[in-house]
């Protein structure tokens, strides 16, 4: 053991690490989970008894060495053991967005010839009972909670309790089965098998090793120097490589307790009482979190806004250099001091982030202008440049050096280079074998000798931290030469609580236009406090002071791009709001929420060929799918606005 961690020597599987944990630290707390109100907590020994049970159960009804075995359900700790369960036997978990429609989850199960699934309740079991007939590998399907299954009879389908009780009889029957099954298996494995988010196409299974995943968590937690006693909370989706990185390989490397919420509902409350030290979220969680603060703000007494307002001007002044222990002025300490007391600490506490010792963010770029907002309050957040095919970590800020407009410096063994053409590239440790029944698509990503093409545009400064502009295939040109990044420009407008998603369109165009999405909370709040009516998400979005508002958010992210060299010509010059809300559910966001630009441009090419006429409104019909598979039609006549623009120094003295 060194620094609470592990010799590595041999323990090169989640399933010997588990045995390892139990042995140094059987009585502690590995698995926390609450249920109606009261956490629930298992003992590392009680945990290894649960998946051993549930591993010889699963060998009981014929799970085999290189089966696929489907994982589907929000954050449970049994859902966790699942995986570990079916690595001890020599299968390969396939984690499923337990959100997905059973078209997406169809396309899965068939292409990864699942023949085994582990779901979580009733509505798991009847998505798949729904396409069961068009599974040809499915055999059997266990699922954990019994609630609403009394009348579910067919033969392949078992609860998860029961599957153990077989395991525990199979297990006596058969001495040292389960010893040998752990043994077996090897660091070169396949551990797991996630699939991508398919921005641009079908997603693709990505298949990752134990020493992808346990070298690459054993990195990470050596550079944050995390140990046994850090405090996590698992409410991401477990079909993310992330969730695999932080809530199971590092878990397993340093003996940390992964604690999973009641529901996706009380996540925000289940943070604060749990009081995380180790916290990653994706940028729209942290835009969330913000639109939540600014909402609170706006509803408060004048003088609180008047002191909010005040110290956060202290706070993004000297925050982040008194964060990074840089020389600041004693006044400003002072200060900055008295706003802690009276602001930042009890905004830290109310989203649940006074623990925190190192926070995390990656999946999308997030604004500067979030990111700073965050660290000024005193918030050790990081921004990460990671992706599943390196087993999350590229780069990754360093402590004292960091920078809002990077995404850091390479991990710990991991190289980054930029080709030729601007590519990002990288190497590591982390690098995923290959594509599930894609080779074609392996050569095109992997090249021989490891390098991995990212399809990201990029650069690295002359201190080594890596700049990501956008995808390399999203980066264009206006007609005039101009550099278009989209999701540069994008993140600018969502940093407004008012936002909730931006698209941008430019390339071989004369000018840039904008589709907004206005945050149904934050907007209702605001017109609410107006005395506004409205009747759901498209009359208000509808609205002339709704249009209003959102013009003076455009107008200051155009003041922004002014005063930038590269992106002064970029300015929005048009923006229509959406009249429904981007999702998943009708093919216009990925599971993980980032935006699928190319179905976005067919669906709503009327639109966007709008944007670019003379017309100030345009006539929509567009199918939406409720959550229940349902579909309907809505109807709108959209307005476009024109947006404020600014000159730039540059262009005026041009002139």
């Amino acid at each position: 053991m060194t620094d609470g961690m592990p010799d590595f020597g041999n323990l090169d599987t989640f399933p010997k690490l588990l045995r390892e944990n139990v042995r140094v630290r059987a009585d502690k707390p590995a698995n926390r989970e609450k249920d109606y109100g009261i956490w629930l907590s298992w003992t590392w020994a009680q945990v290894a008894d649960e998946i051993r049970a549930l591993a010889c159960g699963m060998a009981d009804i014929g799970v085999q060495r290189g089966d696929k075995v489907a994982i589907c359900g929000d954050n449970r700790p049994h859902l966790y053991w699942s995986m570990t369960a079916a690595q001890t036997l020599g299968a390969v978990p396939v984690p499923v967005y337990q959100d997905s429609v059973s078209e997406e989850m169809r396309y899965i199960y068939d292409h990864a010839e699942i023949k085994f699934a582990i779901v979580e309740n009733q509505e798991q079991v009847d998505k798949l009972l729904e396409i069961k007939d068009t599974l040809p590998h499915l055999k059997h399907i266990i699922y954990h909670f019994p609630r609403g299954m009394r009348h579910y009879d067919q033969p392949f389908l078992d609860l998860m309790a029961d599957v153990q009780d077989r395991g525990r009889a199979f297990d006596a029957d058969n001495p040292g089965f389960h010893e040998t099954a752990v043994d077996q298996a090897t660091g070169s494995d396949i551990a797991i098998m996630l699939y991508t988010s398919g921005t641009t196409g079908r997603p693709k299974g990505v298949m990752l090793s134990f020493d992808n995943l346990i070298i690459t968590g054993r990195n990470g937690a050596i550079r944050e120097n995390l140990t046994e006693d850090e405090g996590m909370l698992a409410y991401l989706p477990m079909a993310w490589i992330g969730d695999n990185i932080f809530s199971v390989a590092q878990s397993y490397v340093t003996g940390f307790c992964v604690s999973c919420p009641e529901s996706s509902e009380t996540v925000l409350e289940d943070i604060r009482e749990i009081g995380p030290t180790y916290f990653f979220a994706p940028p729209r969680i942290y835009e969330s979190l913000l639109t939540t603060v600014m909402i609170r703000i706006e509803d408060a007494a004048k003088i609180k806004q008047r002191l909010f307002h005040y110290f956060m001007g202290v706070a993004r002044r000297v925050g982040m250099d008194i964060l990074d222990d840089k020389e600041v002025a004693f006044a400003d300490r002072f200060r900055y001091w008295l706003g802690n007391i009276l602001i930042y600490a009890p905004l830290k506490n109310v989203l649940g982030l006074s623990k925190v010792r190192v926070g995390y963010t990656a999946g999308e770029a997030i604004g500067p202008d979030i990111f700073t907002f965050y660290r000024s309050l005193g918030l050790n957040l990081k921004q990460m440049y990671a992706s599943t095919e390196a087993s999350v970590f590229i780069t990754i800020h360093p402590d004292g050096d960091v920078r809002p407009e990077t995404s850091g410096t390479p991990a710990i063994d991991v190289e980054v280079k930029v080709a030729d053409d601007g590519e990002v590239m990288f190497r590591s440790p982390g690098v995923f074998q290959a594509y599930f029944k894609n080779e074609e698509a392996t050569r095109e990503t992997k090249t021989e000798d490891g390098w991995v093409h990212t399809g990201d545009a990029g650069y690295l400064d002359s201190d080594g931290h890596l700049h990501i502009i956008d995808r390399s295939k999203d980066v264009g040109k206006l007609n005039d030469g101009t550099m278009f990044a989209p999701k540069f420009i994008e993140n600018k407008l969502k940093f407004f609580p008012h936002i909730k998603e931006a698209v941008t369109f430019g390339d071989n165009r004369g000018y840039v236009a904008a589709f907004i999405n206005i945050d149904l909370e934050s907007v209702g709040n605001w017109a609410e406090r107006r005395n506004m009516a409205y009747m759901g998400y498209t009359d208000l979005a509808g609205q002339d002071a709704v249009y209003d508002l959102i013009s003076d958010c455009v107008a200051q992210v155009n003041r922004d791009l002014a005063t930038d060299e590269k992106l002064h010509g970029s300015q929005i010059h048009r923006f229509l709001i959406l009249h429904k809300e981007l999702d998943a559910d009708d093919g216009e966001l990925t599971r993980t929420r980032k935006v699928r630009r190319a179905p976005i441009a067919e669906k709503y090419a009327d639109l966007i060929n709008a944007l670019y006429s003379d017309a100030d409104h345009c006539p929509i019909e567009a199918e939406v799918t409720f959550e229940d598979g349902r579909t309907d039609i809505i109807n709108a006549d959209l307005k476009i606005r024109e947006a404020a623009r600014i000159t730039s120094a540059r262009a005026e003295a041009a002139e």
